[in-house]
């Protein structure tokens, strides 16, 4: 039941964020002025973060099937939704937090190493969870994903 009630939260909240998202044209964003621009839009901090947990959750998906093309450009959605968070916030809390482990990632992704990836990807979970608590959100706290949402997307390699 569990299972049925998270996938049917995920199938409807996402949608209507990726048509918010299309209909302010957030479209990669990386000028001084793209906080001020996602803030006028309504694209706050919370809306990015749920962003950031579905490229989260795609990660772990293509890398724990190893598909290295799919992972590849995941981390590299989430790399820019960290960079409009680092431009919000301010400061370096979101680098010093995620880029170790991010580099970590894609250096795994590139030697298409599934072990370094998941040891990777625990340390980004870690990096995650200490900006989390830096911020005074440590309620809010990642793991591993333990099921895959996105039943409507194949995360096996493709020949």
């Amino acid at each position: 039941m569990k299972r049925i009630v998270v996938t049917l939260l995920a199938t409807a909240a996402l949608p209507l964020l990726v048509a918010r998202a299309q209909n302010m044209d957030m479209s990669h964003h990386h000028d001084a002025a793209a906080p001020a621009a996602a803030e006028e839009n309504g694209m706050g901090l919370g809306e990015i973060m749920l962003f950031q947990q579905a490229r989260h959750i795609k990660l772990w998906f293509a890398g724990s099937a190893s598909n290295w093309p799919l992972a590849d450009h995941e981390v590299g959605e989430l790399k820019e939704g960290f960079d409009d968070l680092q431009k919000q916030l301010g400061g370096d809390t979101v680098e010093n937090a995620v880029g170790g482990p991010i580099a970590a990632l894609e250096k795994a992704i590139d030697g298409k190493n599934r072990a370094a990836f998941t040891k990777a990807f625990d340390q980004l979970n870690a990096g995650c969870n200490g900006c989390h608590q830096t911020l005074n959100h440590g309620f809010i706290v990642i793991q591993r994903p333990t099921m895959q949402p996105y039943t409507d997307q194949v995360f096996k390699p493709q020949k």
